[in-house]
């Protein structure tokens, strides 16, 4: 008896991965800040390439790439936000985001008692 998966079908009828000709998306990971550095600092040293370094310890060669911009942003020798730069962007956004909220809110709880006092 044949595996449905065999044919191209996942248990809830949809196609898999194989069936499109594309690989199973990986597993989101969580790596450490300390890991990261040593990526980074084994990639600065010039031992081996971002792309080797990444393929040696099974990560995309993208997000090493990242790690390395990153950490040069934070150490002056590149362009652009600084971790903390953009952890504090973030903050400002979430926060303007609730408070653009709670205006909307506000306007239709207005619009609502506005309505209601006629």
């Amino acid at each position: 008896m044949t595996d449905i998966r065999d044919q191209g079908l996942c248990p809830e009828g949809c196609l898999s991965w194989r069936a499109w000709g594309k690989k199973k998306p990986r597993p989101r990971r969580s790596l450490t800040p300390e890991f990261k550095a040593e990526i980074v600092e084994l990639c600065r040293r010039g031992d081996r390439s971002v792309g080797q370094v990444a393929k040696d310890f099974d990560l995309t060669e993208t997000a090493v790439r990242l790690w390395v911009s990153q950490a040069q942003a934070d150490a002056g020798e590149r362009d652009g936000l600084t971790s903390n730069e953009r952890e504090k962007l973030a903050t400002l956004r979430r926060e303007n985001r609730r408070l653009r909220e709670d205006v909307e809110i506000l306007k239709r709880a207005t619009a609502f008692f506005a309505r209601e006092t006629r």
